[in-house]
């Protein structure tokens, strides 16, 4: 798997399986959200606001978190839980393995 500086909203989307209104509406709840614009409005994610979204996503659908909850706990743990890393690594090999498919 190719390693960017940015990604776009539609990459993001896809590897996170959600839809790209589904981050603009993170980024509206989650200041610690801020992926880069250009003129045109376009989003640009770097791997860390990847990492922030993912952790969001694991507090929200597995955790169970509210929005509010997973706010607060994103305030008060800053360090990304361990189980939220194997989902994120599962999910990275995961794409890998559908791309290396596709290219079979």
């Amino acid at each position: 798997m190719e390693s960017k500086l940015y990604y776009s909203i539609g990459e993001v989307a896809a590897m996170l399986d959600v839809a790209p209104s589904a981050l603009r509406f993170w980024e509206t709840e989650f200041d610690c959200i801020r992926p880069v614009k250009n003129r045109r409005g376009t989003r640009s994610y770097t791997e860390h606001d990847i990492q922030l979204l993912r952790r969001i996503q694991y507090l929200t659908r597995e955790c169970g978190y509210t929005l509010e909850g997973a706010r607060e706990q994103m305030r008060t743990r800053p360090v990304a839980d361990p189980k939220m890393e194997t989902l994120a690594n599962l999910q990275q090999l995961r794409s890998f393995l559908v791309e290396l498919k596709e290219n079979l």
